[in-house]
């Protein structure tokens, strides 16, 4: 078979397009190679030109399922084959076609041959059927291709073609989880390092970069690039662009630290880095947190937020002066600030703050108020982590609690945060801060400027969040106002129907046991006031209580029977 070739107008490539397709049909195994060869170049020609439209005729001539056959290692036709069907499957709607002509499976045969341009045609083909489907990316991983591309990457890496075609791969199938579990069986931490170590251009980079960054969501996968050694990569990558201007190195010092950072959300991985603080990894780390670098002194502050992930990381941090660090670095985003800064800042500081040893350390280092300095702030992610670094600095430290709880300004913003429906961690935020100022400081003086400033109607419906507890701490600090400033609260705590929803917790058999106990000790603190005593008397509240007598927790059913007791006595 031979296909005309005389003159190059549209129309004779048209003829010789229909030509080809048709002998293709009837292709057998005895056709002789050159009359394939003539045939597939027609394709491969015509596909140039006019890619769509070449397509759609492919598709109508039912030479897919030809091709199948066709793509075997020992026929000399293979990479062409492959070519088309990569050439064609770039089109949508080629895809399925692809499928269902039963392509996929060859074409996966045809990764373990050693020919070098058959596995860049094949690689492309696989890559433009299953792009942009993860349904067939999980079937290519089900086949067993991670392992094959990634020993190819190793066997091939002098090949750049080659090399780029399995990166876009990887990239392609990282995204998945399934994907990343067969990956750490395999050795593309090793295989990506060594690869990036070589590479100078800031293209060739990126793609590997774009590899790595969904690779290291995986905890096992993240000890291993540590262990092959790209964290000295990175650190190089950062000192070399730090001072730069060009676009390609901000953008590379960017990617290089955030994967550093991501490194570090490793429980294995960050404990290697910081090897007891002496580590020169968190050592260097340090020293990006004075830069004049925002990305740097963000990338410092969030690698510091992970280290300090466990208690004895933080003790340690702390008595080596890590604090001072991060409130000189607040201290330069105070006026019209770096956002994303003064965010990991305080996440650093409230991590820092969760040992109790480090409590009174940080307070007396003036932490509360160098986070107080952004009480102004209108952005609700540096709202969210000033509340939770006050309320761990104040846990179980009384006289913290007690002088921020008396600072009106403090209070006066909570109590206006409590309300911020859009910014549902903010308002849970503020009003666990609130409560802790009652609990921590058990202080008449805090719950008067509670009190003063409205913040009573929030800790009642705090009372009845769907977190157990926010709902317990609430009851607590509920049971303190009316133990120790019943009269200043009582109105209050009547316009906010506390009684009521204390009978509601109490009726519902969904309530935990602690909330049940703690609305019961509140219950016996309320009649304390005439007008709410009225009210308890006037909701049949010891029919619900001497029901609790039985409950199957010994607490409830003790404090259900003094409750009890305690009501029959006032009624």
């Amino acid at each position: 078979m031979t296909i005309k070739r005389s003159g190059s107008s549209n129309e004779q490539l048209r003829d010789n397009l229909s030509d080809a397709l048709k002998k293709l049909k009837i292709t057998t195994t005895d056709s002789t190679a050159d009359s394939l060869e003539g045939c597939l170049d027609c394709l491969l020609q015509a596909l140039a030109q006019n890619n769509m439209e070449t397509s759609e005729k492919i598709q109508k001539s039912g030479v897919l399922q030809v091709f199948a056959g066709l793509l075997t290692p020992q026929s000399s036709c293979t990479a062409k084959v492959a070519n088309i069907i990569a050439e064609v499957a770039r089109n949508e709607f080629m895809r399925n076609p692809c499928v269902d002509a039963g392509l996929i499976p060859p074409l996966v045969q045809l990764l373990n041959c050693k020919d070098q341009e058959v596995l860049l045609q094949t690689g492309r083909a696989l890559g433009n059927i299953c792009y942009d489907s993860h349904t067939l990316q999980s079937q290519l991983i089900n086949m067993g291709v991670i392992p094959t591309l990634v020993k190819l990457l190793g066997i091939h890496c002098q090949n750049a073609a080659l090399t780029e075609m399995c990166l876009v791969a990887f990239g392609n199938l990282a995204e998945l989880e399934s994907s990343k579990e067969q990956f750490a069986y395999t050795n593309i931490a090793e295989e990506l390092v060594k690869l990036f170590k070589k590479q100078i251009e800031h293209d060739k980079k990126e793609m590997i970069f774009e590899v790595l960054a969904p690779l290291a969501e995986n905890d096992v996968i993240k000890l291993q690039l540590v262990e092959a050694g790209l964290v000295e990569c990175l650190l190089e990558i950062v000192q070399k662009t730090v001072d730069s201007d060009k676009e390609d190195d901000i953008a590379e010092l960017k990617t290089a630290s955030d994967l550093m950072v991501l490194l570090l959300l490793g429980d294995e991985s960050m404990q290697k880095l910081f090897e007891g603080g002496k580590g020169s990894v968190f050592q260097r780390v340090l020293s990006w947190i004075p830069s004049n670098s925002h990305q740097l002194q963000l990338a410092g502050a969030l690698a510091i937020a992970n280290f300090a992930r466990n208690d004895g990381n933080c003790i340690h941090m702390v008595d080596n002066g890590i604090v001072q660090k991060l409130m000189d670095l607040l201290d330069r985003h105070v006026e019209d600030g770096n956002v994303t800064v003064q965010h990991a800042a305080l996440s650093a500081l409230r991590n820092l703050a969760i040992p109790v040893v480090n409590k009174a350390k940080m307070l007396s280092a003036g932490v509360a108020e160098a986070v107080l300095k952004f009480l102004r702030s209108e952005m609700p992610p540096v709202q969210f982590k000033l509340l939770g670094t006050l309320r761990m600095l104040i846990d179980a430290q009384a006289e913290a609690a007690e002088q921020l709880g008396k600072n009106v300004k403090l209070v006066e913003r909570l109590v206006e945060w409590c309300e911020a429906k859009d910014h549902a961690g903010v308002m849970g935020e503020s009003n666990r801060l609130l409560s802790a100022l009652i609990r921590h400081s058990k202080s008449k003086d805090v719950i008067r400027t509670i009190v003063q400033s409205g913040g009573i109607k929030h800790l009642v419906t705090m009372a009845t969040s769907e977190h157990v507890i926010m709902q317990n701490e609430a009851l607590v600090a509920l049971a303190l106002i009316a133990a120790l400033e019943l009269v200043t609260a009582e109105k209050d705590l009547e316009n906010a129907q506390l009684v009521q929803i204390l009978h509601r917790l109490l009726s519902d058999d969904r309530s935990a046991p602690e909330i049940k106990y703690n609305s019961m000790v509140l219950i016996c603190a309320l009649i304390g006031s005439e007008p709410l005593q009225k009210e308890v008397q006037s909701m049949a509240f010891l029919e619900v209580v001497s029901k609790l007598r039985s409950h199957e927790n010994k607490t409830v059913a003790q404090q259900a029977s003094l409750t009890e007791q305690r009501l029959a006595v006032e009624s």
